[in-house]
């Protein structure tokens, strides 16, 4: 009897298989640029309908060695973002540069925080580097945290929850990691308009570990206002990381590999100073595809802008979490 594939073993053959139908081959970066994000605006489904932010303070606090401020506001009409901006404490009344902060599958964005308010909390925070904000505090600038829509406050606790998201939104035209970018942009313009004594609005970064990094990637990728990127265990070929094995519905964006790679993602932030981080171990972004996909990240992408050697890679030693040391050194190392 004749059997053939199994259902997965077909897929998998073709997606190995399927060239990048957006791929830079030559000629003008920016024009390539132009075209390629207005294709992936297309694929997430943006832009989504704007609405007057209706900035809410909810408190002021300062703490030994930075200030924070609580607020919300509105990214589209209905929905709220909640978030929590830190200043370190002896340049409140500097425009400093500032990171936007972003959890990935965890309890919310108080891990940014270095709170720790549920279960396993602690270790996310102690022993996978992701307290960001707290590390910005530590190396002079602001940082922002943001909310995730399926995390935390947004849906999330104590557990993320973004399959029923995720699902209502393709069934629209829409992308749960579309959604999340969409926010992340009017973040930014709420920092221009309101915190203007606060921050730097022409130094504006991103980091995330994870779904974070996800979200960081896609981001930088359609937001030229961020002018540096920090992804962490976020970076592979489609092929080897969520089309290999089980991952979050967020993860996926119907049709996206018949356009673009992961190195193509970074292609459109590229000439900005990108830093990839991963993991040795990281056993949902194999290091072998991530290393292969940085080449052509490197060699394509990079090569051919303005700043061939505004991006690098870190490795870290073990498996899926940030590397704070090895990732600040490697950024600082490009932004400054």
């Amino acid at each position: 009897m004749k059997t053939g594939m199994m259902p997965i073993e077909k897929e998998s053959s073709l997606l190995q298989a399927l060239p990048v139908g957006m791929a830079y081959a030559g000629g003008s970066m920016e024009a390539w640029q132009e075209k390629a994000r207005a294709q992936l605006k297309t694929l997430l489904g943006l832009p989504y309908e704007k609405a007057a932010p209706d900035l809410e303070i909810e408190f002021v606090e300062d703490h030994e060695t930075f200030r924070e401020t609580r607020f919300t506001f509105q990214s589209e009409p209905g929905y709220r973002v909640p978030c929590h901006l830190l200043q370190p404490i002896e340049k409140v009344n500097e425009a400093l540069p500032v990171m936007i902060c972003l959890q990935g599958h965890s309890t919310g964005m108080h891990i940014s925080l270095g709170r720790a308010l549920y279960e396993g909390d602690a270790e996310n925070v102690d022993d996978g580097d992701r307290d960001f904000a707290l590390q910005c505090v530590r190396q002079g600038i602001c940082a922002v945290t943001l909310e995730q829509r399926g995390f935390g406050e947004r849906g999330g606790n104590p557990r993320p929850n973004c399959y029923g998201i995720a699902m209502d939104a393709i069934l629209q035209g829409r992308t749960l990691i579309g959604a999340r970018v969409w926010d992340i942009m009017r973040l930014i313009d709420v920092l221009e308009t309101d915190f203007p004594g606060a921050v730097d609005a022409k130094r504006v970064y991103c980091c995330g570990n994870s779904g974070g990094g996800t979200a960081t990637f896609y981001a930088a990728a359609l937001e030229p206002r961020i002018t540096a990127a920090m992804p962490s265990c976020a970076f592979c070929t489609f092929a080897d990381s969520i089309g290999a094995m089980y991952h979050c519905a967020c993860n996926y964006v119907p049709g996206i590999r018949k356009y673009f790679d992961m190195a193509e993602l970074a292609g459109m932030i590229a000439p900005r100073p990108l830093v990839i981080v991963s993991g040795a171990e990281d056993g949902i972004f194999p290091l072998f595809g991530a290393k292969s996909e940085f080449a052509r990240v490197k060699d394509t992408y990079y090569a051919n802008s303005a700043a061939p050697g505004n991006v690098t890679h870190v490795v870290g030693p073990a498996g899926h979490r940030f590397y704070a040391d090895m990732g600040w050194k490697a950024f600082w190392e490009l932004v400054r």
